[in-house]
């Protein structure tokens, strides 16, 4: 055969041209596209190939293979006269006959690509008068069609005919009967004379009566044997047929028109609402996301789920309606079943959300300001100077452990505050607060200089880019020195404006009320500056700045809004939750019915406790809200999870390698969402190599039945946050002796947690050499064996003590010592510069000039 294409030798031999491809290149055969020429000998190499691939074909193996194929199908066909609907099978067969080719011959010769195109127009020919044969049933049906119809037709007109008759004969009748009422009268008035001429006439007219209808009945009879097909209608009833007759309104077979007429529409309906079955396979656009369980993938495809399960097991993979398939999977699954798969990403239910807020008009709003600085640096007071108000007296401790969130209405127009705490468990809420904020106020006491806490909040600001302002506070203190904090800021790259840097340092007294117009002067300022706009209307966009759960009023999340108006009865969703607000009330308590970009509110009505921090979107309604949440809550549970699992694949192998770790369980329920989160931090850095902080549970509110069961389970503390234990806790609690503890101060639970920790490290031993002594001589007793005797040289020797036995200061035996004797006496105890004799027990190897030491082991003390 001489050189061919790769697409006319895959279409010769009956495979996929990317099939082809992919041998050849398997075989060692390089091609480039299906347009690629392929010779005799590469068309050698690849049956050589796929020999050695498949195996050698033994000589009992056929030759020749015969598929037969026959599929039966039904057309359906309605005839318009009669609306009666007639059924047509129709049976395709389809055979085809493959033919392996020889092993003997390892080249194609041409007269076997000749053979292959007969055999080719062979088959061709077949589907042809296949065809040919369907085109002539479907002749055959469209005749047979018109004959019906056509039959139909002369059902009518025979029916007209006999209704024509109908009506004559009627009339004869009336004739008859009015024939008879005059021969009764004349009968009556005639004389008897004339009697015997009428009786001839009246018998005439009896028997035309009687004659006539006997012959209409006949009629009908022939009718109905000409149209066996027509319904039996029921014989007219004696008494109403004449009065139907003489109305005009009946018909002669005893009933009504719209009698006659009924019969008909229900035929009629029947014909219409006959099921058809259809003519072709619907396609379908399945759209898939990354994982989809197979009763949901059914369902996408509009076919029981048993289908899907069928196919899945031709395919050789066992499943159940509930298994989870990747999109792989499912893709394979619905091209199988002839449907369209079309993949989708899980973002694009997260990035459908921002559709229904579209910028409008802007305008000027509000400055957001944040608070920021080291812990007891009065920066809750200074707030609290601001909007006139005592907040820091009502905080635990005097330390404030929760984000506030407040909007103050000033002489230089309003302005939003959020309070950080400043301790150094929150670190996340500092973060949180300056990712949320446009200016950053850092307070620094003018008296303590920068602080840890000091650092971390310049470290937040620059990170979330936003302008500092420093308050260097308590310069009414004698001591203050305001030049000391500029000396210390500088150097963490927070240079004074007056030192050519473009930071303000304002000086500041919480407690007097020096400087605080001019600190909130210097917002002003510095907000004109960066110009900040929001859209005021429109569905609202914002942030969780807090979230807590109250007994009487449910999840309350403090919301700080940043676009939009925010109104009651909006459906929003916040991180994993959702709901409806309810309720909606400012800093103050005070309830209000909608709120605009950089106001704070506490709104009621989510399904759950929001995480700080998450975003915050108006939804147009709650299935939209729903669906997304839901989606959160997964993609949360498939990572929570995955990292489960990893810790416990790291726990295996850290015990493997280092033995076992102790753990120390704790379930952790605190007031609001950020102590929370601060708290599990803090406890979870405690950890070391020996012994780990596990939370088994944390979460807001009070403490519950639930919680308390969960620590018997898993043998754990439980710590309250500025929450108590409901009544049936306590009784689980009082009844399995489990370790509670109640805190408002948060360094009040690392001390004792680390106290816990430390009392649960394994005891760390040493050993104290206590004596020296020499051997000078060996001696032998039957009694006791070897017996050194010895000079001590260093400290003192005691009696049932372990010691060491050296050999040129290597230790060549650990044991105790048996006997220890002063001359003849048994001694406990033995001084420097004293000899004494040592009898070692289950060791007689000693020797002159060994040295024996005794040593004891002492317990030390240890700590994280």
């Amino acid at each position: 055969m001489s050189d061919t294409k790769v697409a006319q030798f895959a279409e010769t031999i009956g495979t996929p041209v990317e099939r082809l491809i992919e041998q050849m290149h398997n075989a060692g055969i390089k091609v480039d596209s299906p347009d690629s020429i392929i010779s005799d000998d590469q068309k050698g190499e690849l049956l050589s190939y796929l020999r050695d691939k498949h195996g050698s074909v033994s000589k009992d193996t056929p030759n020749k293979i015969t598929l037969k194929r026959k599929t039966t199908s039904e057309l359906t066909s309605i005839s318009s006269a009669t609306k009666s609907s007639s059924k047509v099978k129709v049976e395709v067969r389809k055979k085809r006959t493959y033919v392996k080719r020889s092993a003997i011959d390892d080249k194609v010769s041409s007269s076997d690509a000749e053979l292959l195109e007969a055999r080719r127009v062979s088959q061709e020919t077949k589907l042809r008068e296949e065809q040919e044969l369907t085109e002539k049933q479907a002749a055959d049906i469209k005749s047979k069609e018109a004959e019906e119809q056509a039959k139909a037709e002369e059902i009518k007109q025979r029916e007209a005919e006999i209704e024509a008759e109908e009506k004559a004969n009627n009339v004869q009748q009336a004739k008859v009967a009015e024939t008879r009422e005059i021969e009764q009268l004349a009968r009556k008035q005639t004389k008897p004379i004339l009697k015997e001429k009428e009786t001839p006439r009246k018998t005439a007219a009896v028997k035309q009566k009687a004659k006539t209808p006997t012959e209409s009945t006949n009629k009908i009879a022939d009718a109905k044997k000409r149209h066996p097909d027509k319904p039996k209608y029921m014989a007219p009833k004696k008494g109403n047929a004449g009065h139907n007759q003489r109305k005009g309104g009946g018909n002669r077979f005893g009933g009504s028109k719209s009698r006659h007429k009924k019969g008909f529409n229900a035929s009629e309906i029947e014909s219409q609402h006959a099921f058809e079955m259809p003519t072709e396979v619907k396609v379908i656009n399945v759209n898939i996301p990354e994982t989809i369980k197979v009763g949901d993938l059914a369902q996408k495809m509009s076919v029981k789920a048993g289908e899907v399960i069928k196919v899945m097991m031709n395919m050789g993979s066992m499943v159940t309606i509930n298994q989870m398939l990747d999109q792989e999977t499912a893709s394979i699954v619905i091209e199988e079943m002839g449907h369209v798969p079309v993949l989708i990403k899980d973002e694009e239910i997260e990035d459908n959300l921002m559709d229904d807020h579209v910028d409008g008009e802007k305008s000027s709003r509000a400055p957001v300001v944040t608070i920021m600085g080291h812990v007891d640096h009065g920066k809750t007071s200074l707030l609290d100077h601001i909007r006139e108000s005592k907040v820091a007296d009502g905080e635990a401790g005097g330390i404030t452990q929760h984000i506030g969130a407040y909007h103050v209405n000033t002489d230089k127009g309003m302005i939003t505050f959020l309070d950080t705490p400043g301790h150094a468990a929150f670190t996340s809420m500092r973060s949180r607060g300056a990712n949320a904020t446009d200016i950053v106020i850092v307070v620094v006491a003018a008296d303590d200089g920068v602080m840890p806490q000091t650092k971390e909040a310049v470290q937040h600001a620059k990170a979330a880019g936003v302008p500092i302002i420093v308050a260097v506070n308590k310069i009414d203190k004698e001591d203050s020195d305001p030049e000391r904090v500029k000396n210390e800021l500088s150097a963490l790259d927070v240079i004074p404006e007056e030192w050519g840097g473009d930071v303000m340092f304002m000086p500041v007294s919480a407690k007097t009320g020096q400087g605080i117009d001019d600190l909130l002067d210097a917002i002003s300022v510095t907000a004109e500056m960066m110009e900040l706009v929001a859209v005021p209307d429109g569905p609202a966009k914002g942030i969780v700045i807090e979230s807590r759960l109250d007994r009487g009023r449910g999840t309350v999340a403090t919301i700080l809004i940043q676009s939009g108006l925010l109104s009651k009865g909006d459906m929003i969703i916040a991180g994993q939750d959702y709901g409806r607000i309810r309720a909606m009330m400012d800093e103050n308590g005070d309830v209000i019915k909608t709120a605009g970009p950089s106001i704070p509110v506490e709104v009621l009505g989510l399904s759950g406790t929001p995480t700080a921090g998450s975003e915050v979107l108006v939804v147009k309604n709650e299935r939209k809200a729903r669906e997304v949440a839901l989606f959160r809550q997964g993609k949360y549970r498939d990572v929570k999870l995955a990292r489960q699992q990893a810790a416990k694949l790291e726990n295996m192998f850290s015990k493997m390698e280092n033995g076992h770790i102790q753990t120390l369980n704790i379930v952790l329920k605190a007031d609001v969402q950020g102590s929370v989160e601060a708290i599990s931090d803090s406890l979870k850095r405690l950890s070391t190599d020996e012994i780990k902080v596990n939370i088994v549970s944390d979460g807001v509110g009070g403490i519950n039945e639930s919680d308390a069961q969960l620590a018997v389970a898993s043998n754990a503390i439980v710590i309250g946050f500025n929450v108590r234990a409901d009544a049936s806790a306590k009784k689980i609690i009082d009844n399995e002796a489990v370790d509670l503890h109640y805190y408002s101060v948060i360094y009040d639970i690392l001390d004792e947690i680390t106290t816990a920790m430390t009392g649960m490290l394994s005891p760390e031993f040493k050993d104290v050499i206590m004596g020296l002594a020499e051997v000078r001589d060996v001696f032998r007793s039957p009694k006791l064996g070897a017996i050194a005797g010895c000079m001590v040289v260093d400290g003192t020797l005691k009696r049932n003590s372990p010691i060491r036995v050296l050999r040129d200061n290597v230790v060549i035996y650990e044991g105790e010592l048996e006997s220890l004797r002063r001359f003849k006496d048994d001694v406990q105890e033995v001084k420097s510069g004293t000899e004494c004799g040592i009898g070692v027990k289950n060791y007689n190897d000693v020797k002159p000039g060994d040295q024996i030491e005794v040593y004891e082991r002492v317990q030390v003390k240890r700590s994280l």
